[in-house]
């Protein structure tokens, strides 16, 4: 480690890091690198006290003198009003009516940025507020960016997936704490054959500073705030030169965890479509947590700052075009194939599961240790694939395929931009995190999810493959339904919302009431430890018709984990071999 990279560190633990309170992951896929051209972002909304629901807000006009009141996202405290705009869009959970998606996930940052007073707007409200009233992906960066300035912002470093049909962005954004109203922030453009992510850390470095944001030059690709360098300056948190001033690196320093635990969930995603990432070992290092501090980074640039010089890229260029489903299964990625593979080790027990109850840290006899984060959890609440796609009309172009709870164990249904209304299953008010409602999609994956912990290697591989089905099926019927809408869309508008409506939530519900029976099936067929025997998801009687199964096979814990069984245990489990 050079000299720079002491005093990087030194100077990082002057400052006290805000940790994040909910921990999400976004995956970023522009059109060039898409395989039928779509943009598509990602949100795993992640959360022990997040409630897995959609919430819709209908289009509408508004009067002179409406205010617009803002409920904080997380808790729902009432933070204050602000004025209504004449209209406002459609919005199906974090899309709009015209193909724009945002997601994101939350950094902290630095603790003396954070906790501005009178602010109303938290990130949440800001991204719902902003879809509202955007029609394309620059827009709502300005639209956000303009209410924050105005109004304050009420939380913490941000990272945001921002996308329509042609582009996709990610800005980052904190807050100025008692400094002053607003915050500081950067967005930049995801290159057109190019795929990003972010994962609660600072993802932005360093970037090509703008005399100004011109919102209607298709060629600027960078935009910030005017005082995204000069506030840092001001407030001592960064000392260099401009042209080397990286936002991440100061609002947010990179730590072992904000290696090991963020960036290492893109780097995941990087490795399974780049092969360079894939065989690079300095950026294998970083994602385990082992900071390089050399005078140059990985590009040969100058590091004159001592930062962590082999990071993480903020984009890569994959390999070969990627997939809608390949997205989708990114989304439920443990590191498997990785030196950090959660289905391995004692942790994962005798059934291989990829799962470890929180806390993420534990101390046995004075050293600490980990539990690896992966972009697959228990707590998530939510995670959708939003994807925009140019060649359709906006309203049956846009489809946010939404998925509650655990990604692994989730299906992620179509719910299209143009809708009406979200199906009555994941309706926002249908249960809570402390009410149980039989309709709930959210508790009836729950259910099957966490039964699955239970013997993972044994039931996910059933569960496994009937979300891909049913997830091919979906793509398949959207197809069939995107002709059909867009024909309807030609000659009534309405009534073409009104067919992506019906279908949609048919679909959604459906998916939900042949899960709850899926759930049924698995469960007669793994209770006890057993395996009863089954064909085409229906259990086999024994022939006699009286819906007695035959005998059902015994697994047991496998070779490996029995080994570990008797380890230490002397004669206490030995059968004695009897004399003949």
């Amino acid at each position: 480690m050079n000299y720079k990279g002491i005093v990087f560190l030194f100077l990082l633990a002057l400052n006290v890091i805000v940790l994040p309170a909910f921990a999400c992951t976004n995956l970023i896929v522009s059109k060039g690198a898409s395989q039928d051209g779509s943009v598509m972002i990602t949100y795993a909304a992640d959360s022990h006290i997040r409630y897995g629901a959609a919430v819709f807000l209908p289009a509408a006009d508004h009067q002179p003198g409406d205010v617009c009141e803002v409920y904080h996202y997380e808790n729902g405290k009432f933070m204050g009003a602000i004025p209504q705009v004449a209209h406002t869009y459609s919005v199906v959970h974090f899309m709009n009516e015209f193909q724009v998606a945002v997601g994101e996930s939350t950094f902290g940052g630095m603790g003396a940025l954070y906790g501005q007073k009178d602010a109303i707007l938290d990130y949440g409200s800001l991204m719902r507020i902003g879809l509202q009233r955007a029609k394309t992906a620059r827009e709502l960066i300005k639209v956000m960016t303009e209410l924050v300035a105005e109004y304050g912002y009420a939380s913490g470093g941000e990272s945001f997936s921002i996308s329509d049909s042609e582009e996709a962005w990610i800005m980052e954004m904190i807050g100025k704490g008692k400094f002053g109203k607003g915050g500081v922030w950067v967005a930049r453009r995801i290159p057109n054959d190019c795929v990003s992510g972010h994962a609660n850390q600072a993802r932005i470095t360093t970037f090509p500073f703008q005399k100004a944001n011109n919102w209607d030059d298709f060629q600027q690709t960078v935009y910030h705030s005017s005082d995204v360098i000069s506030f840092a300056k001001e407030h001592g948190f960064y000392k260099g030169e401009d042209k080397d001033f990286s936002f991440a690196d100061v609002y947010n320093p990179m730590t072992f965890g904000g290696a090991r635990y963020c960036d290492a969930r893109v780097w995941s995603f990087f490795r399974k479509i780049n092969e360079d990432i894939r065989n690079n070992q300095n950026i294998t290092d970083f994602a385990m947590g082992k900071l390089e501090f050399d005078d140059a980074f990985s590009d040969g640039s100058a590091n004159p700052n001592g930062y962590p010089s082999n990071r993480l890229p903020l984009w890569v260029k994959p390999d070969s075009a990627i997939s809608l489903q390949q997205v989708m299964n990114a989304m439920r990625d443990h590191y498997e194939g990785t030196p950090m593979d959660m289905t391995k080790g004692v942790g994962a027990g005798p059934f291989e599961s990829p799962y470890r109850w929180r806390p993420m840290e534990f101390e046995v006899d004075g050293q600490k240790y980990l539990n690896e984060r992966a972009i697959g959890t228990q707590q998530t609440g939510y995670s959708f694939v939003a994807q925009s796609r140019n060649w359709l009309p906006a309203p049956v172009g846009g489809i946010i395929w939404f998925g509650v709870d655990d990604t692994d164990g989730s299906v992620y249904t179509p719910f299209y931009c143009g809708i009406k209304e979200v199906p009555e299953s994941y309706r926002e008010g249908n249960g809570s995190m402390i009410s149980w409602s039989e309709t709930s999609a959210f508790w009836t994956f729950n259910q099957l999810t966490n039964f699955t912990y239970t013997r993972y290697n044994t039931i996910h591989p059933e569960v496994k493959e009937y979300q891909q089905e049913l997830e091919t099926r979906f793509v398949e019927e959207v197809q069939l339904v995107d002709l059909l809408a867009e024909k309807r869309f030609d000659e009534n508008p309405d009534s073409a919302r009104d067919y992506l409506t019906q279908y949609s939530v048919y679909t959604a519900n459906k998916l939900v009431k042949d899960w709850k029976d899926f759930y049924h099936y698995l469960f007669m067929k793994y209770m006890d430890g057993n395996v009863k025997e089954a064909e085409n998801r229906r259990l086999k009687d024994n022939g006699n018709g009286k819906n007695i199964p035959p005998r059902p096979n015994h697994p047991g814990y496998g070779e490996e984990w029995e080994r570990m069984m008797i380890q230490g245990t002397g004669n206490l489990l030995k059968v004695p071999v009897e004399k003949k």
